[in-house]
């Protein structure tokens, strides 16, 4: 086969980055693709940078030897903690999903003098501040407030998109935010796209969501 005709490789710690795939796949509809689900060590978002880092090397050589010509990291926590090793070791081109979403955040904001941000994410996503630093690259008078999510993962897996538990653990995680008040918040995470509509109840129709995945798919 003739490199164009060759699949785009994408993977994520679970069912989350399908949301990236759905969002590559109608913005490249005559694009084949490979996808890699790791549930069996589901979720990163918790685990230390060298198990990530581990886990995502393992990942990204295996999508390389299916014969993908590029790799899309569906996964924040390992576009956060990961990307340059997986560029080193797999020697194709490798997109993330963090600075797309930063600057689709930055665009999307009412105040373009002083915006106001928001990012949810994993713990270990927040804890790299890679959002916080694609969002100044963009805008260096952009006010960020990060928050850890973890819980999110596990419901979103489970599919509980519309239990009264989910809305309670939203409700807890989300009260900073509301205050915050945010023009724009980033779903800094795969699976938070499945709890979109429980997110966009908690922090108010007024705030607008940003979705990484389909970010990195418009770019």
């Amino acid at each position: 086969m003739g490199n164009a005709q060759l699949p785009i490789g994408i993977f994520d710690s679970g069912v989350g980055g399908l949301t990236v795939y759905r969002a590559l796949h109608n913005r490249l509809p005559n694009e084949h693709f490979v996808y890699l689900g790791d549930t069996a060590r589901v979720p990163y978002g918790t685990k230390s940078l060298a198990t990530v880092e581990r886990y995502a090397l393992e990942n990204s050589q295996f999508l390389a030897s299916r014969g993908i010509k590029m790799l899309v990291v569906a996964c924040n926590t390992a576009s956060a903690l990961a990307l340059p090793a997986i560029r080193e070791r797999i020697g194709l081109d490798v997109a993330g999903v963090i600075g797309p979403g930063g600057r689709k955040a930055v665009e999307m904001t009412r105040d373009k003098e002083s915006p106001r941000i928001g990012v949810i994410a994993t713990e270990a996503t927040v804890a790299s501040d890679a959002y916080l630093e694609a969002i100044r690259r963009a805008s260096e008078s952009a006010e960020v407030l990060q928050a850890g999510c973890p819980l999110f993962v596990p419901l979103a897996e489970e599919n509980w998109t519309r239990e009264p538990e989910t809305f309670s653990i939203a409700a807890k995680y989300l009260e900073g935010m509301k205050q915050f008040a945010p023009d724009v918040l980033v779903l800094g995470c795969t699976h938070y796209p499945i709890l979109r509509d429980v997110i966009q109840q908690t922090v108010g129709e007024n705030v607008k969501l940003v979705d990484s995945g389909e970010a990195t798919a418009d770019e």
